[in-house]
């Protein structure tokens, strides 16, 4: 395949982890370096109701997701650094308009199918735990 079709393809799966968003478990890809960030979910074409994909960032900050080349309405929870829920932004296929944070304390953004916090019956607010601890030990070996 050359470097041209590679582009419009999508990233082969990423490394998994499972999160813990209230009772419920996801088992979640890991986007932790600028060039998975970028890539993301496009060009997929389903994500499953139990799965989803966190976006980590090195620092807090404001950050703003759209869905270029994205095929799978998602919804986009931007978290703190202390693992909270601070913002839910439903995001829909193809649309380039970015969903910009009210906060500028954003350090990791999970997609999830649309409508999966609704559907579980959690919002923001909610505590966000992955398999060896808090986000923040679990990704940065901090408490």
């Amino acid at each position: 395949m050359s470097a041209a079709a590679a582009v419009n393809q999508p990233q082969p799966k990423l490394l998994t982890i499972k999160l813990w968003i209230g009772a419920q478990e996801l088992v979640t890809e890991i986007a932790g370096t600028p060039a998975e960030h970028e890539r993301g979910m496009m060009f997929r074409k389903q994500m499953g109701e139990q799965e989803g994909m966190i976006f980590i960032f090195p620092q807090p900050k404001r950050t703003a997701f759209w869905m270029k080349n994205t095929l799978v309405p998602l919804t986009a929870a931007y978290i703190g650094s202390d693992g909270v829920v601070l913002e839910l932004h439903d995001l829909k296929p193809l649309d380039e308009t970015p969903a910009t944070a009210a906060s500028d304390q954003v350090r990791y953004v999970l997609e999830v199918p649309q409508g999966w916090f609704a559907r579980h019956k959690l919002g923001v607010g909610t505590l966000i735990r992955a398999e060896r601890g808090s986000l923040s030990e679990t990704f940065f070996g901090t408490r």
